[in-house]
């Protein structure tokens, strides 16, 4: 992944972003454990979902989604690649019997937070263990109450809210702080619930009931926000290019990139109708200095962060800390890549501090890695004076497998 990528090309007429990635997880594996995954229309193509399918027949969910008892000693390896949702989503499930999982990452993914899991598995007296080539996991698990402060991440609820109706007891999940990105436990309960699987929130504690059964159901993966908020930055930033397939009324948290853009001046156009198919756009002149808590949206941060260095004055990304844990340290690699390219961006533990230019410099960037920083970088050469030549461009294939093809392609209109 050492090789150079010159952006020179930037995006133009209708867009169709990827399907929802974090919808696509969440269906697969609420179908897998109603029996079979063919009934998803529009399931999501990358990486980070082939690890989840991968995972899902390792671990045979398909056969046991009611977690009937295993005799065996046969370890089940599932390979998360660098997909924290397919580990953190498959490590309850692959518990539901007394089967050992060993579940494998590659990059960072084995150093990122996963303590609330250990605790919660030696509660219940399942094993959570560290292996010198990944982390063995073995159930059964038992119902009853667990609990989980709201600063970690949301996709351990997530998980466990998947296998508790599978159980034999009820359940309760009890968040002792103020959950962070919540909208993304809402997708959760949202998706279980089209799968016949349902779970009551009563303010901070999830009530889940047991003995329950996933059903088939049709499902239909949406286009993904937190991958059209590049393309919605390209536009804001003066490309002629429109995003289709979006739904206006989504449950995904990130459609909060149309209420940003509104908030920085940018008028968001919706065109066509529900029939024929609706198109969003962006038409922004001077665009204003913004605050953004990144509490409940952190993956829009980096296209957020590339639009605020065009924004005339001083803008703020705050309560960022947690993307220091991905597959980056997304908070120091926007910082120093974009100020590679000639932005003023200040960085501290949980923040960053961005002021705006009309444009900037350009030169060479490096992704981190990270498929956001990479797609960062290629909106941020829309507004740069001389070419971006990146590495690590391929990186891109985690999420968007098809990025470059949209991004540097021309499409009708």
């Amino acid at each position: 992944m050492n090789d150079e990528r010159t952006i020179t090309l930037f995006p133009r007429g209708v867009v169709t972003p990827p399907p929802s990635k974090s919808l696509s997880h969440r269906a697969a594996i609420c179908s897998a454990l109603a029996g079979g995954v063919d009934r998803i229309e529009n399931l999501g193509g990358s990486e980070d979902i082939d690890a989840t399918i991968a995972g899902i027949s390792a671990l045979g969910l398909t056969e046991r989604g009611l977690g009937p008892k295993c005799r065996t000693d046969r370890v089940r390896v599932v390979d998360c690649n660098e997909s924290g949702s397919t580990l953190r989503f498959l490590m309850p499930a692959a518990a539901l019997d007394d089967a050992p999982a060993l579940f494998k990452g590659r990059g960072r993914l084995l150093d990122r937070p996963l303590d609330a899991y250990a605790g919660i598995f030696a509660a219940a007296g399942a094993t959570f263990r560290r292996e010198r080539d990944g982390i063995l996991v073995r159930g059964p698990l038992r119902g009853g109450s667990y609990s989980l402060p709201g600063d970690v991440s949301s996709q351990f609820i997530s998980g466990l809210l998947f296998a508790l109706p599978l159980l034999a007891e009820d359940s309760e999940i009890r968040v002792l702080t103020p959950l962070e990105s919540s909208g993304y436990v809402d997708m959760t309960v949202d998706v279980m619930r089209r799968f016949g699987v349902t779970v009551v929130a009563d303010g901070s504690v999830y009530h889940v009931r047991g003995r329950q059964r996933y059903r088939h159901a049709s499902y239909r993966v949406e286009a993904d926000y937190s991958q059209a908020a590049f393309f919605l930055a390209a536009s804001a930033l003066g490309c002629d290019v429109g995003v289709a397939g979006l739904n206006p009324h989504s449950i995904q948290g990130d459609r909060a990139i149309l209420s940003i853009l509104r908030e920085m001046g940018a008028d968001v156009v919706w065109s066509g109708n529900d029939n024929d198919g609706r198109v969003v756009s962006v038409r922004a002149g001077g665009m204003l200095p913004v605050t953004v808590d990144a509490r409940e949206t952190p993956d829009l941060v980096p296209p957020v962060a590339v639009l605020c260095c065009f924004c005339g004055g001083t803008s703020g990304i705050v309560n960022a800390g947690r993307l220091r844990l991905k597959e980056s340290d997304r908070l120091r690699a926007l910082a120093a890549e974009l100020g590679r390219l000639g932005a003023d961006v200040r960085e501290t533990d949980d923040s960053l501090s961005i002021s705006g230019a009309d444009r900037l410099r350009g030169g060479r960037v490096d992704a981190w890695g990270d498929h956001r920083i990479a797609m960062a970088m290629a909106v941020a050469a829309i507004r740069c004076e001389e070419p971006v030549r990146l590495t690590g461009w391929e990186s891109v294939n985690k999420s968007y497998p098809g990025f470059w093809r949209d991004f540097e392609g021309e499409r009708s209109s």
